[in-house]
């Protein structure tokens, strides 16, 4: 039956082939090119797959080679379809080029047998590429078959219902259990030993094994000790960024070399020769049961130090440091006792009941763990507000959080345990631990991160909250993503199947976004960026300043080289990353309408910018006048005009202002200008003395200049004053108020000097009280009547403009 099978999917390929019109040589042979897949192995292996999941017998590691293998043909197909591309696209550039086919089907002969020959090859060529990509999708569909089958599996062996290990009636089985292990251990040995092989291969190994011992227990002794003396001497009474680093690298050694020394140990026992399969098997797994609690007890003494002058995690008291320090290093010999066990179990064979309930007291021991460290945290989340009296953070509430969830493990994984799932209480316990110390890791290496900052920086001010080792902190957090997934029971397949599906990218409207062509439209784009600023920096710095050119069109060069070269570098980055801008066409045709209304004041803006940029009627520097406001144009952009007014606040001018409105530029291509100093004497003042003084004021000035020369007008009589004025032209304009002023202050030495007098506006004001009204009279003052108290007599009053004839 399964021949027969196979031979039926052959046939079907080959006539597939066929039906498109060409048979590859050498098919029949499961070979039509050289890097071709063998479809006849292929289909024996999905047929052996088929059957293998029909029968539903096969053990889960029968299943994971088999997915294994499915997997590498699935490689090879998504290969193969890649394969022709580019004759392909050729082909059909061809085809295209030949234009469509007239309505009437009528078109020359020798056009028509050139299409039919393209479409003949673009067939052939399209052949093995469809073939290919049949035999993936099956491959994908058993893949997905044996991967529901698996975790089905994982989920049945979760939610079963086994021997509660707090029934009385399981725990003599698990002490004969523990009595049958050691038994087994000591009658290996003595089996071992009464071999005189043994005994002499044991007699020569003995300077090793003692070497080998004097050598463990020197390390683990010792160890620790060595590595605290100098952690504390390199640290010093004043740690810096560098002594931390320094000290964190020497603190490794306080569980590298115990773990060294263990090490020795198991190989000295080892090296005897008198313990067999089973003795190995105990001692063997020794050494991972240690490395995980070495690893746990360093982790808690970072995250829990003994003093302030380590890098301290938490907001804790010493008591409470102490506390955390002896509860990690207790989860972490929990961790390697579930480890230990779990191997033990597995290797001697130990019954359902024997070790659930030997596993039990484990579990106990590490709820309670854990519910003295979710204390800890809340402590410290009390901590912290009470110091920043404000609401906690994103961080703390994270704490918080982790907090609460331990109080939730620490109390369902015992109750599942005792039911009997001890199963699915393992599957949340050890994880758990697991992932505790995971995130102890992390925030250790985000503590790393920052001093390595403050070391390059050499400022530990907001360091914590500098973008830097925060976005890196981030980047780890991601890549811990898998290994938090394997902890948690995901098998590395899936791991792998996410993974494909994720460089394969996303499809909408036509486009495919994957993370490689994100990478390389990233890539490119900062590249082109960077160029275009090198280039704009040559062209600020080196090239322009030696043109003819003025600062406001050396400014719009270099602004518009930006603008192209970061629209060419949009534009290349796009098409290295593969995204065909043509399959936007219709979108962008839909929505064009919209956001034209939308958008229509933010293109005007946009399109005044470049206008302003090429036709200059401003330049960075100018001071000009606009809608009201005065001041100097510091920026140009696509969309505003910075201007800094006079008393130094920046307003923000939209560029449509500068094309449709009215714009004074009073330094547009010079800064030359004029000053107008207007002046009053009294009347009978000889005025060609007063136009002398004034013509001699304004040539001092070292700001006027003498072509064309000042002049001094006599203006009119005024009410009070002969009205002159001074114009003058002056070398830079934008010194005009101090040229006023210092012209003021000289007019005024001069007529002081010269007798001349400055009037100001003088008034009469008569009242006149008639007799005719007892209580009130008109009172008429300079052509102006007011009413005024009966009685008043008449007078005059001698005032200045704003007299009021009190």
């Amino acid at each position: 039956m399964t021949r027969v099978l196979r031979q039926l999917g052959l046939i079907l390929c080959l006539a597939f082939s066929a039906a498109v019109g060409h048979v590859p040589s050498g098919l029949a042979q499961g070979q039509h090119s050289p890097n071709a897949p063998d479809y006849v192995a292929w289909e024996d292996l999905a047929t052996s797959a088929d059957e293998m999941l029909a029968n539903g017998d096969a053990s889960t590691e029968d299943l994971e080679s088999m997915r294994s293998q499915v997997n590498g043909w699935r490689q090879q197909f998504v290969d193969m379809q890649g394969s022709n591309a580019a004759a392909i696209a050729t082909v059909r550039s061809q085809i295209d080029s030949l234009g469509p086919v007239p309505e009437s089907g009528e078109e020359p002969e020798d056009i028509s047998a050139q299409r039919e020959e393209l479409k003949r090859r673009l067939a052939r060529l399209e052949a093995p590429v469809k073939l290919a990509e049949l035999a993936r999708s099956r491959a994908e569909g058993l893949v997905s078959a044996i991967d529901r089958v698996i975790s089905n599996r994982q989920t049945e062996a979760l939610l079963r219902l086994g021997p509660s290990p707090v029934n009385p009636l399981h725990w003599p089985e698990a002490v004969k259990t523990l009595y049958r292990t050691v038994e087994t251990l000591r009658a290996e040995t003595a089996t071992n030993w009464q071999s005189a092989f043994r005994r002499e291969r044991f007699q020569g190994s003995l300077p090793g094994v003692f070497v080998l011992c004097l050598i463990g227990i020197f390390l683990i002794s010792r160890g620790r000790i060595w590595t605290t003396r100098l952690y504390a001497r390199v640290l010093g009474s004043t740690p810096t960024a560098g002594r931390r680093l320094s000290a964190f690298a020497i603190s490794l050694g306080d569980w590298l070399l115990p773990y060294l020394g263990t090490i020795a140990l198991v190989a000295a026992a080892a090296l005897t020769g008198l313990l067999g399969s089973k003795g190995l098997l105990v001692i063997g797994s020794i050494p991972s049961a240690i490395f995980i609690f070495l690893l746990a007890r360093w982790l808690a003494l970072r995250v829990f130090p003994r003093d302030d002058l380590q890098m301290s995690l938490l907001n804790l008291e010493t008591a409470e440091r102490y506390a955390g320090r002896l509860y990690g290093a207790m989860l972490g010999l929990v961790i390697g006792g579930f480890a230990y066990v779990q191997d033990l179990a597995n290797g001697f064979g130990w019954s359902e009941e024997a070790r659930n309930v030997l596993i039990f007291p484990i579990m106990v021991v590490a709820s309670l763990l854990l519910w003295r460290l979710a204390r800890l945290l809340m402590q410290h989340n009390r901590a912290t507000a009470d110091e920043v009296e404000t609401e906690l953070g994103f961080r703390s509430k994270l704490v918080r959080i982790l907090a609460r969830v331990l109080w939730a493990l620490a109390i369902l994984a015992p109750v599942l345990a005792a039911i009997g799932y001890v199963a699915a209480a393992e599957a949340m316990m050890l994880p758990a631990l697991l992932s505790l110390m995971m995130i102890a890791a992390l925030l250790l290496l985000q503590r790393i991160l920052t001093e390595v900052y403050i070391m390059l920086r050499g400022n530990s001010q907001n360091a914590e909250e500098s973008l830097f080792p925060v976005l890196l902190g981030f980047v780890f957090v991601l890549a811990s993503v898998p290994i938090f997934a394997l902890i948690w029971g995901a098998r590395p397949a899936q791991l792998h199947e996410a993974w494909l599906q994720f460089t394969q990218g996303v499809s909408f409207g036509g486009i495919t976004i994957s993370p490689t062509g994100f990478l390389t439209l990233a890539a490119v784009f900062t590249i082109g960026y960077l160029l275009t600023r090198l280039v704009q920096g040559t062209l600020k710095n080196s090239i322009l300043p030696k043109t003819k050119l003025d600062m406001g069109g050396r400014n719009a060069i270099v602004s518009g080289v930006g603008y192209i070269g970061i629209f060419l570098a949009s534009l290349i980055a796009i098409t290295s990353a593969g995204i065909d801008l043509s399959s936007l066409a219709i979108v962008a045709g839909a929505l064009s309408v919209g956001i034209g209304f939308g958008l229509q004041n933010i293109v005007s803006n946009f399109v005044s910018g470049i206008i302003l940029l090429i036709e200059r009627p401003i330049s960075e520097g100018d001071w000009i006048e606009v809608g009201g406001q005065h001041g100097y144009v510091r920026s140009i952009s696509v969309r505003s005009t910075r201007i800094e007014t006079f008393d130094r606040t920046d307003v923000i001018v939209p560029n449509a202002d500068f094309v449709s409105g009215t714009v004074t530029n009073y330094t547009r291509g010079n800064t030359v200008g004029r000053v107008i100093v207007p002046v009053g004497v009294a009347y009978g003042t000889d005025t060609r003395r007063v136009e002398r003084i004034l013509r001699e004021v304004a040539e001092a000035h070292p700001m006027v200049l003498m072509q064309p020369p000042p002049t001094v007008l006599f203006q009119s009589f005024g009410a009070s004053s002969l009205d002159f004025e001074i114009r003058a032209i002056l070398r830079d304009v934008n010194w005009v108020a101090s040229v006023k002023s210092d012209m003021n202050h000289e007019i005024a030495r001069r007529f002081a000097e010269e007798g001349i007098e400055i009037p100001f506006p003088q008034q009469d004001i008569w009242f006149r009280t008639p007799t005719s009204t007892p209580q009130e009279r008109p009172v008429e003052a300079e052509g102006q009547t007011s009413r005024a108290p009966a009685g008043l007599t008449e007078g005059d009053v001698d005032g200045d403009g704003g007299g009021d004839g009190r």
